[in-house]
């Protein structure tokens, strides 16, 4: 998912680290700097539209090594999440540093999410400008409820539970859809989701570009 900017300034900016508060946290999390840098699927490859596999093996270097990689390719990309079939691993596992509507930062990874909404009575739906890695260069208004939680496991099989409100709850709900084999395109109508398609077409170019300038320009330790 891409990144919004202009929120509000919070009263409370303690990071929320898989759901939890710390008072301090890096600009670049830990895990970026262990990762590599993966090239990001495109909408219409076929493992972005297909629903991915559950994971079965914890505390797995393998398993690590993807949370790595989808940290640092989401920092590369500018994102605010990324699932695995966003880097071609049909498996479901999402990554997150994303601010909410308060200018609150939460960082953290998933695997095997489950999303849980609000009823409909308790639902409040809010349009909003949405965009993908995926779908580079569009940005475009969809309907998301303005709050959700989503429980799973971390790396190491430890039951999660997170909440997001705002913009947050839009970028879990967004991340939940890829591993659904969905993107927001999905969610719109057929003269949207041409217009999303024009967009890409026009910027995708630029996009990978500074795509490749950043990865260019990482500062590795001992480089």
């Amino acid at each position: 998912m891409s990144v919004r900017h202009d929120r509000p300034r919070p009263t409370d900016r303690r990071v929320r680290l898989q759901g939890r508060p710390v008072d301090a946290y890096p600009a670049l999390p830990p895990e970026a700097g262990r990762g590599s840098v993966r090239r990001v699927t495109v909408v219409g490859e076929e493992v972005l539209h297909r629903p991915c596999r559950e994971v079965t093996g914890f505390g797995t270097p393998e398993l690590s090594a993807l949370i790595d990689d989808l940290f640092l390719t989401m920092h590369v990309a500018e994102g605010a999440g990324l699932a695995a079939n966003q880097i071609g691993v049909d498996l479901r596992v999402f990554v997150y540093d994303c601010l909410d509507d308060a200018e609150v930062r939460h960082v953290g990874h998933i695997v095997n999410p489950v999303l849980e909404l609000p009823g409909p009575g308790a639902r409040r739906l809010v349009d909003d400008l949405e965009g993908c890695l995926s779908v580079p260069g569009a940005a475009m208004a969809v309907p998301r409820t303005d709050h959700a939680v989503v429980r799973g496991f971390d790396r190491d099989g430890e039951p999660l539970l997170v909440e997001g409100t705002g913009y947050f709850a839009r970028c879990l709900q967004h991340e939940s859809d890829h591993l659904a084999g969905h993107t927001y395109l999905d969610r719109l109508s057929g003269r949207d989701r041409k217009d999303a398609l024009r967009q890409t077409a026009d910027r995708r170019e630029e996009v990978f570009a500074r795509r490749a300038a950043r990865a260019a320009g990482l500062d590795r330790p001992g480089s």
